[in-house]
């Protein structure tokens, strides 16, 4: 380690080349080459194998990135792959999507003392995607078929994780998912210049090789109800996430051409896909030659802005009621944005949409200033008198972030108990619901939240379905003993 370690004094950081903002406008491709050899474990060495590893802290599996980091820079690839994979089940899609400037690299000892963060995110992006070509990634192989099955709601990150978790333990696993392709919101939400659509069907298509069983274009409450489910397997996990807009009570909200995020990204990945969508091809859901205004500083309005430039927008603005330092987004998708052209107006939010008819012309906005923090410790946004302007706008995109839809209608369950805010109510630690066998995972407990967090909480539910089906398992033989 003394060799290949502690290099950040004397080597600087870099990242895998990226491309020019002029050509990646031109197209959905990563923005990012491929680390070389040499460089990735140039930068895995400038690691400090620090006794307290903060990265790993504040990853939401707990990676262990200083040992990974160490065997890269050692170029012990293959065991650099299965210590990555040993506590992540998308190792190669959270490389690419992580917020890591939030997470394990803002977290960085040397990052903290001015050296520049290891550039963690993309060498175990590295790491897996070598893996993947030399084929070390293989389908779980449990040591022993269980008769006891388990139904899931929901193909996203924590369905998908809690899948492979429990097939690793031989239960009989069927995920149940309302569209026609596994991967939830990876596949239908994030733009392929984040997350290239084959690297989410490549992992889906091992975790069916695993012995998965899917049924696709199944709506849980519609083909099948919640009952019928719990009748069917031993346990119930709900992964549905959340897919409810949050709209915005503003004048003009209902002209034509104010659309949700999820609608917009949905139909531009689908066409993506070779998809027939009319609502693309008949412009309804199209930026190209439109004045675009995007509402929202999350991550989903920057996956808005950067998807209305590719598909060839005259001018794309994004509106955030908050400035830059309080924007609940990613820090380096802000700066790819603006690299790619996108406009930021910080400290504004609309008042109303005006238009000629049924469609949007302009957003009429006003100017905000941070007031004093609420009970969440953020300033509260409040509107400058006397401060209206207006931006020319012919598509405007809501991106205020997702609600639980209502579950107990959805599902066919109206015993199954919702917190106030709509999400399932859970106990701790063990997940389950107030129903026997039905326990829940991911942005449907938690809200809106990342996918890593949706991969930790399927992880965590997949132990506790485990724990919950061999106490079943224990009680009936006892039972049956007894009789």
């Amino acid at each position: 380690m003394a060799n290949r370690m502690l290099k950040f004094v004397e080597r600087a950081q870099q990242t895998p080349d990226k491309r020019p903002a002029g050509v990646r406008r031109q197209d959905f491709q990563e923005i990012y080459d491929e680390f070389s050899d040499e460089r990735a474990a140039a930068q895995a060495g400038r690691c400090s194998q620090c006794g307290v590893p903060f990265c790993q802290v504040h990853c939401p599996v707990g990676n262990n990135i200083p040992d990974w980091l160490m065997l890269t820079a050692e170029g012990r690839l293959e065991e650099a792959y299965e210590v990555s994979q040993a506590t992540n089940n998308f190792p190669e899609i959270c490389g690419r999507i992580c917020p890591q400037d939030r997470l394990c690299e803002g977290n960085c000892v040397i990052e903290q003392a001015g050296h520049g963060t290891v550039t963690i995110g993309s060498v175990e992006k590295y790491i897996n995607d070598t893996a993947w070509e030399r084929g070390w990634v293989k389908p779980v192989k449990p040591r022993r078929e269980l008769s006891q099955s388990v139904g899931i709601v929901g193909a996203g990150p924590a369905g998908l994780a809690a899948a492979e978790q429990l097939r690793r333990k031989g239960y009989q696993v069927t995920v149940y998912d309302r569209y026609d392709r596994p991967g939830g919101l990876m596949i239908y939400g994030i733009p392929n210049f984040k997350l290239e659509k084959e690297v989410v069907a490549r992992r889906t298509r091992l975790i069916a090789d695993a012995g998965t069983t899917f049924r696709l274009n199944c709506e849980v409450g519609r083909d099948v109800s919640l009952p019928e489910l719990r009748a069917r397997h031993g346990a119930v996990l709900l992964a549905t996430g959340v897919y409810k807009a949050r709209d915005i009570q503003v004048p003009g909200v209902g002209l034509d051409n104010v659309v949700p995020a999820l609608d917009f990204l949905i139909a531009s990945n689908r066409k993506g896909l070779g998809d027939e969508v009319p609502a693309f091809d008949d412009g309804s859901l199209n930026a190209a030659g439109k004045r675009v205004v995007v509402i929202g500083g999350g991550d989903t309005a920057m996956d808005c802005v950067r998807t209305a430039v590719r598909q060839g927008a005259t001018s794309v603005s994004c509106l955030y009621r908050r400035d830059r330092r309080n924007m609940p987004g990613s820090q380096r998708e802000v700066a790819n944005a603006e690299e790619e052209g996108v406009n930021f107006v910080w400290l504004a939010a609309p008042e109303a949409f005006d238009g000629r008819g049924t469609a949007v012309e302009r957003v009429r906005a006003v100017r905000m200033h941070l007031g004093v923090p609420d009970a969440t410790g953020r300033q509260v946004p409040q509107a400058l008198e006397n401060s209206s302007f207006s931006l020319d706008a012919d598509l405007v995109i809501k991106a205020l972030g997702f609600d639980p839809e209502d579950l107990q209608d959805g599902l066919g369950e109206s015993a199954l108990e919702v917190t106030r805010w709509g999400t399932v109510k859970v106990a701790y630690p063990t997940l389950q619901s107030n129903l026997e066998g039905v326990f829940a995972a991911g942005d449907v407990v938690r809200g809106a939240s990342l996918v890593v967090w949706a991969i930790r909480d399927g992880r965590d539910a997949a132990a506790a379905i485990d724990r919950y089906l061999q106490q079943k398992a224990v009680t009936g033989a006892d039972l049956v003993a007894a009789e």
